[in-house]
């Protein structure tokens, strides 16, 4: 079973005692998420493959290392984008696919509503990414869509979660690597994440 992976990088939590703040202003929250996003994919991606190459310095000829494997990103709509600009950085050439999904605020159940995953040839790796892992409802029906597609790897990456949720994702898929930022303690009857940090999306958006 894939491990779950929570970072212990100062810097990570440093800049995650700043994103909880409530009087954090919408820039700073995106660029905190992008910041975020860019130091959880460093870390998500030190087990590619890679292949040597000969580079040419201006000096002299050297062996080098290249990526091997393809890689694809793919956001779940709305909050996931803001963790694909901070990916896109770090991985520049990789495709940025999207699902759109939203939460049924009665019954917490996720509502599918958009995808551009293609048909045919995929990527080697797929990083599916959202913000927050709560109940896990989102994460389980992106994980299925993208299965179809049948990439060779998925690793989910999230900022924060909260137990349930990385339990319902180990349960239904024990193949997909969890990569978080921190684990929070729980979630509320509502299905929120506590502490959490409000609702990411809305954050992101200001809206």
């Amino acid at each position: 079973m894939p491990e779950l992976l929570i970072s212990h990088h100062p810097v990570i939590h440093n800049k995650l005692a700043q994103l909880r703040a409530q009087d954090t202003p919408p820039a700073v929250f995106r660029k905190l998420v992008h910041e975020l996003s860019f130091l959880l994919g460093v870390e998500a991606t030190q087990d590619l493959a890679t292949t040597e190459v000969q580079v040419q310095t201006p000096m002299q000829s050297c062996k080098a290392q290249i990526l091997a494997e393809s890689i694809a990103i793919v956001p779940i709509l709305r909050a996931g984008l803001g963790m694909s600009v901070g990916l896109s950085g770090l991985l520049p050439d990789a495709p940025v696919r999207h699902l759109g999904m939203y939460r049924d605020e009665e019954t917490l159940q996720p509502v599918a509503y958009y995808s551009n995953i293609p048909a045919g040839q995929c990527e080697d790796l797929v990083l599916l990414v959202d913000p927050m892992l709560a109940t896990g409802g989102s994460a389980l029906m992106a994980i299925e869509q993208i299965k179809r597609w049948q990439p060779k790897r998925i690793k989910f990456l999230a900022l924060l979660a909260a137990p349930e949720g990385v339990a319902a994702l180990h349960d239904a898929h024990p193949d997909v690597a969890i990569h978080l930022c921190v684990l929070d303690e729980k979630l509320s009857p509502k299905g929120y994440i506590l502490p959490g940090l409000g609702d990411a999306g809305d954050r992101i958006f200001n809206t």
